[in-house]
Formats: structure tokens, C-alpha cells, sequence
């Protein structure tokens, strides 16, 4: 994507945050790797969302949906709000429960663009260390987050002096293997961890979603 056109979008998610309905409630909103780094053309737009669980459970909607629908878990695990004014974003997960990872892309995203979603309960610094050490112990490092972020909206409030600097190109990062080691991983290993994260990212196309609990 040319970086005015991935901006744009973040900016129209953000958008969409405030002014509408989401399926579970939305904490933070973050971008990062190369939308921070001010790179032009972007070749994936990452974004990750801070969700809080939705807790008010619904009894009747669960049922209306799944009659309607074929759809278990609205009203409990996304929003029937949200789901009656948006019935056509509803995603559900392999076992046909609702599944708020899928329905916020789908709210979120346009499905011919080259963004990737993360969706966490955990903020996005707690998680970038936990899914690093994770991946350390396990030796599986595909799936390591970008650490180099930037966060744009948390609890309701839009950073507009941080978009701004994002938009100019003024935040200052290093390199993937260098934000690694910043982590005190070792120079070797941390650049492994780079070249599997970017191999992982070079392979995804259009649209991408990934849910994540910690």
C-alpha cells in the first residue's frame, strides 16, 4: 500500500472505533513494523487491537442468532448490539461459535487490502515479551510480534500528535534484528527471529486476522 492510503486506513479504523458499534469493547488500537518505520510503499499494514471481553450475557439473543444465523455466542461472546446493526460482519469460528477476532476484521477491514489484525486481550508491550519468550523456549519464532509499535488510541482517546509525527515520518526506530536485541536477545538469534518474521509476513496476502488470549 502506498503509505497516505495506509494511514488513511488507520485512520478510518479509528474512525470506526469511536463512532460505531463494535463487537467487544476496544482498549487500545496500535500500529506497528513498517507503518512506524515510515517506509513507503507499506508492504503490510499491522495493526493490533487491545479488546476487553464482552460480559453481559444474552440469553435471548444467543438463541434469535442462532436460529437466524447458524451462530452460536452473540449476546454472550460479541455483542448482539453490534451484531443486529452489523448482522452482515458476523464471523464465526470452526465450531460455529462467534468468534471476535473474525468480527472485527470484518467490521474493520476491507478483505482486498494487504492488513494484517492482531486482536489480544494484553496490551500490546506485555504481549510483544510474552510471545517472544514463548517463541524463545519453543524455537519458533515465526509468529513474534514486530515490537516496534505505536500506539495511536487507548480508553477512548485518539493520539493526534502521535498520528501526526507517524504521518511525517518523524518516530524513530531500529532495525527488526536491533528492536530484538533491544529485548536482550542474543545477536544471532535475533536475527533469525528477524528473517522468520519477515518470511512469515511476505507470505500473507489480502486481508489476515490472528486472535490471541493471554
Amino acid at each position: 500500500m502506498e503509505r497516505t492510503a495506509a494511514l488513511d486506513r488507520v485512520e478510518a479504523i479509528l474512525d470506526t472505533i469511536e463512532s460505531e458499534p463494535t463487537p467487544v469493547p476496544v482498549r487500545e488500537v496500535w500500529v506497528y513494523g513498517d507503518v512506524a518505520l515510515g517506509l513507503d510503499p507499506v508492504d503490510r499494514l499491522d495493526v493490533y487491537v487491545t479488546k476487553d471481553l464482552h460480559l453481559r450475557g444474552d440469553d435471548d439473543a444467543a438463541a434469535e442468532f442462532r436460529a437466524e444465523h447458524g451462530v452460536d455466542g452473540v449476546g454472550q461472546s460479541v455483542s448482539a448490539e453490534w451484531a443486529r446493526a452489523f448482522p452482515e460482519h458476523l464471523r464465526a469460528n470452526d465450531t460455529g461459535h462467534a468468534a471476535p477476532e473474525k468480527c472485527l476484521a470484518a467490521h474493520l477491514l476491507p478483505d482486498d487490502e494487504p492488513i494484517h489484525l492482531e486482536v489480544c486481550n494484553a496490551p500490546f508491550d506485555d504481549n510483544v515479551t510474552r510471545r517472544l519468550q514463548a517463541a524463545l523456549d519453543r524455537e519458533q519464532y515465526a509468529q513474534v510480534l514486530d515490537p516496534r509499535g505505536v500506539q495511536l488510541w487507548a480508553d477512548g482517546t485518539r493520539a493526534t500528535e502521535t498520528l501526526e509525527k507517524l504521518r511525517a515520518g518523524e518516530l524513530p526506530f531500529p532495525t527488526l534484528t536491533g528492536a530484538f536485541e533491544m529485548l536482550d536477545v542474543a545477536d544471532d538469534t535475533a536475527t533469525e527471529i528477524a528473517e522468520a518474521v519477515r518470511g512469515h509476513r511476505q507470505g500473507q496476502e489480502s486481508a489476515t486476522v490472528r486472535g490471541d488470549v493471554v
